[in-house]
């Protein structure tokens, strides 16, 4: 299967030195998205609860704070970029899932991820577990999901989670698609490759070369766990976190072309941009006139 070329907007819901220390998202939903969204996909907010400057920087809560930007813009998608499972229990994330998908009829995208940062659960009372057995909660956590979304009396019994007719009406008409962020070769690739309808790692490498063999190799595991569970590979999404500014100049858009054009020739078709804080329309519109119309009509 063949993806469409899409593009999502990451809005910082940090407030730092940068910024006044004003949240950046205020600014934007009243400044920059009415804008943005006329050509993006979606929109997406990241998933913790302080800043990584200092703890005291104003950080949106990330339900809150989507749930917000749905209520003001209708014509894009939603994603968590990603949630950390392990800040809240699984249930609880089934139902504001449902209830977030019945709202903004049908855009909401799951997404989700083991957590990393563990100084944050740590400071707010959560357990944080070896890498295996949070990725062996996130696998339960996506069932339980997908159970609530879909039965009146849903009842699991796992390893880590269990729950009992733990209905979630009214249950969503379309189930949410499960975007799941990981990178680690042992244990979430395979993860992806079993349960993602969209995977979003970073590229990462010194150049184009190493790049393209990180990736490759990436995708080839989680290729081989979707086949083997029985899943056709090719309707995952392969879709990348980018962060870089918005080009100003003609050149900076045909370098920022380049980039695009030579990432969706690994097979990726979503683009997640982190554009930091423009503080003008201008340069958005240059990005999807210099930038997204070539790169979607190539």
């Amino acid at each position: 299967m063949t993806h469409d070329l899409k593009f999502g907007w990451l809005s910082p819901v940090i407030g730092n030195r940068w910024s006044d220390h004003q949240p950046i998202v205020v600014s934007q939903v009243e400044n920059i998205l009415p804008t943005a969204t006329k050509y993006m996909d979606s929109v997406w907010i990241a998933d913790h609860f302080y800043g990584f400057d200092a703890k005291t920087d104003p950080f949106m809560e990330a339900w809150t704070t989507l749930t917000w930007i749905a209520a003001k813009f209708d014509n894009v998608d939603l994603c968590h970029h990603v949630l950390g499972h392990g800040y809240r229990p699984p249930a609880l994330t089934a139902k504001m899932a449902a209830t977030l998908q019945v709202f903004a009829k049908n855009r909401f995208i799951l997404g989700i991820g083991a957590g990393w940062r563990g100084d944050e659960y740590e400071a707010y009372g959560y357990d944080f577990p070896r890498p295996s057995v949070r990725f062996g909660q996130l696998d339960e956590v996506i069932d339980i999901c997908r159970l609530m979304w879909t039965e009146d009396f849903p009842t699991y019994e796992g390893e880590y989670y269990q729950i009992t007719e733990a209905s979630a009406p009214p249950l969503p008409q379309v189930a949410p698609p499960i975007c799941i962020g990981a990178s680690g070769e042992q244990i979430g690739l395979p993860l992806v490759g079993r349960q993602a309808d969209m995977w979003n790692s970073f590229v990462s490498g010194a150049d184009a070369t190493e790049k393209t063999e990180n990736w490759k190799r990436k995708w080839g595991i989680v290729h081989e766990a979707a086949s083997a569970a029985g899943r056709e590979p090719s309707d995952i999404v392969q879709c990348t976190t980018i962060e870089r500014a918005l080009p100003e100049t003609d050149q900076e858009s045909e370098e920022f072309l380049e980039l695009l054009s030579f990432t969706r020739d690994l097979g990726i078709s979503y683009f997640v941009l982190d554009f930091g804080n423009p503080l003008s329309t201008e340069p958005i519109e240059r990005f999807a006139e210099q930038v997204m119309a070539p790169l979607k009509a190539g």
